[in-house]
């Protein structure tokens, strides 16, 4: 699945989920500190889980060999030539 259709569900669940909270609140006369409560019960884990499946997929890799690498000679920036006005 490449980004963009990772991120429309992402941002299609973020978007869906609130809206349940206010339905079961309207529709179901659930008391508003419940669904708070649960919803922050559920983000916490939620939040953890994207945040692991974030770092695991990430290759560390090429950074990992960057570091270990010596640093080389960098030239200084060359400032441009000036240009003469006849």
């Amino acid at each position: 699945m490449n980004m963009n259709k990772k991120h429309l569900l992402i941002m299609l669940a973020c978007c869906l989920i609130p809206l349940a909270g206010f339905a079961a609140i309207s529709f179901f006369k659930v008391p508003a500190n419940s669904v708070i409560y649960v919803g922050l019960l559920l983000l916490c884990p939620a939040l953890h889980l994207l945040m692991m499946r974030g770092m695991m997929n990430h290759d560390h890799a090429d950074e990992h060999d960057q570091h270990h690498k010596l640093p080389t000679a960098v030239k200084p920036p060359q400032l441009p030539a000036e240009t003469q006005k006849d």
